[in-house]
């Protein structure tokens, strides 16, 4: 998802908000929310739960505050906001260097980015196939370790050239001025599909490499501390409004539809995104939704430590590695 590179590739310039640019803490009963980007069906759940009430009933008022240039780490770190969303990989190096953030919700509890390329180009039959080709990138300091590694797990050398397009990655790849990219596959995947330029894709996973939470939710830890009670009734609403878009996925993408009037040219796009992530991404292997395990966290944070991707406070690599443990929690989430 072009949107989701862009808030990925914005890590690199991510500088911490000091006190002295934080704005004032809201009200406890009002709650507010960062977007990682437009909105997509990444945050169906939080529209489902304001449009049904979930977030009234628990005597909440959330206010979305839309993307801007400033990542929702950022903004809550600062005390602008509450709640926001991150990625497993974001979160972690933000946390490492020191933001007042934890991450409290797993909306897409396994990647939802693979290696893509052309469904045309037969002389790609796997990551291997890779060496010496031109990857269309988004900056991120972690792409081109993640794609090393899968490249090298299937034989070969993980050697290839690095093009940082942004946004202009997947038209690249499709007018073949590169080879591959990664594409969110519940977005940019099936827009291909439906615009008649198919891809294939290689799922890390299959080759070795530890599964992440796609999206998460994050927190202000000093708020979490001093409004216990206002925190996990968001979080449990929030909750059930993903688990209503797991269970009811047509009727939650039309909510994110008729929320954001004009957003989507292609409403059946944002539907049958919304049908791949209800079916395949949005519980854990337990049932439940938003949880976390460590084991899970710890695997791609051990992988982002040991590739020295991971800062302290002054911005030098870590040389102990964190307690993941300290990274997230399950503490406000709903589990029955």
């Amino acid at each position: 998802m072009a949107r989701v590179a862009r808030a990925l590739s914005a890590a690199l310039a991510m500088v911490l908000f000091t006190s002295a640019c934080a704005g004032g803490g809201s009200d406890e009963s009002t709650i507010r929310f960062a977007l990682d980007w437009t909105p997509n069906t990444n945050h169906t759940g939080l529209y489902v739960a304001i449009e049904n009430g979930y977030f009234e009933d628990a005597g909440l008022e959330v206010e979305i505050l839309p993307y801007n240039d400033t990542l929702p780490d950022q903004l809550i770190d600062a005390g602008n906001a509450e709640f926001g969303i991150s990625f497993h990989d974001s979160t972690t190096m933000a946390q490492t260097t020191g933001a007042d953030v934890i991450s409290v919700m797993a909306p897409l509890q396994h990647w939802a980015t693979a290696v893509g390329v052309r469904d045309d180009d037969d002389s790609i039959t796997g990551p291997a196939d890779l060496d010496g080709l031109t990857y269309a990138g988004f900056g991120a300091p972690y792409e081109e370790p993640v794609l090393r590694e899968v490249i090298r797990n299937d034989g070969g050398t993980g050697k290839f050239t690095t093009v940082t397009l942004g946004t202009s990655a997947y038209e690249a790849l499709y007018g073949g001025d590169a080879d591959f990219t990664i594409p969110f596959f519940a977005w940019e995947g099936i827009e291909a599909e439906r615009r008649g330029t198919p891809m294939k894709y290689f799922q890390y996973t299959d080759f070795g490499f530890p599964d992440a939470y796609a999206v998460v939710v994050d927190a202000n830890r000093s708020w979490l501390d001093d409004n216990p009670e206002a925190a996990r009734a968001f979080v449990q609403a929030l909750q059930r409004g993903y688990e209503f878009a797991i269970e009811n996925p047509r009727e939650a993408a039309q909510i994110l539809i008729d929320a954001n009037p004009g957003a989507f040219s292609d409403e059946e796009l944002v539907v049958e995104s919304q049908q791949m992530l209800s079916a395949d991404y949005m519980r854990a292997a337990d049932g439940t939704v938003g949880t976390f395990t460590l084991e899970q966290w710890a695997g791609y944070g051990t992988f982002l430590f040991d590739k020295g991707i991971l800062a302290d406070a002054d911005g030098e690599p870590l040389t102990i590695e964190p307690d993941w443990t300290q990274f997230f929690t399950n503490d406000y989430l709903r589990q029955d």
